[in-house]
């Protein structure tokens, strides 16, 4: 059986740039190009898992998250359910705190970005809603 994971998405947006980091290459999609955001843990919700997560990852705090899309792919090794919100408030300045690279790109930019493939309805999404 696949496992299936259930993982919270945070669409940083700042100005008409978005936030991304590139995923370690020992990482599941190594080396390519992510929005932030991490697994749902089962004691917590996805609003409390994005903010944890958003806090390990990119060292800032939500105040605000809406949501922009739900999104199921079948990966050959794994499952994933994506949970992604729209976060264009928070406090503290977005650094990736594992060593990976980081970097803000307008949305003309991430159709030319290297993404995971269930990334790519979340660019979609970005574009079709004119951000």
């Amino acid at each position: 059986m696949t496992k299936r994971v259930h993982v919270a998405v945070g669409v940083i947006y700042r100005q008409g740039q978005f936030f991304l980091t590139k995923r370690l290459a020992n990482a599941h999609q190594g080396g390519k190009w992510e929005f932030p955001g991490g697994k749902v843990e089962d004691n917590e919700t996805v609003h409390q898992a994005l903010h944890r997560e958003l806090q390990e990852e990119i060292a800032i705090d939500t105040l605000a998250m809406q949501p922009l899309i739900e999104i199921s792919h079948d990966y050959v090794d794994k499952q994933v359910l994506l949970e992604v919100f729209l976060v264009d408030q928070f406090a503290g300045e977005p650094t990736a705190q594992e060593g990976q690279q980081q970097g803000w790109f307008s949305a003309d930019q991430l159709s030319e970005i290297d993404f995971p493939k269930a990334n790519d309805a979340i660019v979609a999404k970005i574009i079709d809603k004119g951000l």
